[in-house]
């Protein structure tokens, strides 16, 4: 698990394997990592895309932006909670991700919100 907090955005993310959608013979191994993004601070703050760095274990690197998550935009005002679930595949049984959350304030103020390196790997892959 990995948390990360940036100007009152926290984010904690679990990954784990994927075996049903997995096909290790063709070099595809699957992924879901749940996410849960949390507003601890005094202002509220609406998410409006996501930026994502993808590695698999041979170092090849995958970039992925987007509007929102999971198709939604969500609003956090303090206090609140968004939660998710999605995927990745890699073409090694391990690998890892980081990226971040563009918001915006009630102000117009826009921010990055980091979320944290976290492994994607399969049982006893890693030492």
């Amino acid at each position: 698990m990995t948390v990360t907090t940036t100007a009152g955005i926290r984010v904690t993310v679990k990954a784990a394997p994927w075996p049903e959608r997995s096909h290790p013979e063709a070099g595809q191994y699957a992924f879901t990592y749940q996410v849960e993004i949390s507003n601890t601070g005094e202002v509220a703050a609406q998410l409006l895309s996501r930026h994502w760095l993808i590695a698999d274990g041979s170092g090849h690197t995958e970039e992925v932006r987007g509007e929102g998550v999971v198709g939604k935009q969500p609003r956090l005002e303090p206090g609140q909670s968004f939660s998710y679930t999605s995927w990745a595949m890699l073409r090694t049984p391990f690998g890892s991700m980081r990226g971040s959350y563009f918001l915006v304030r009630p102000d117009g103020t826009r921010f990055e919100a980091k979320i944290g390196e976290f492994v994607l790997a399969l049982p006893n892959t890693l030492h």
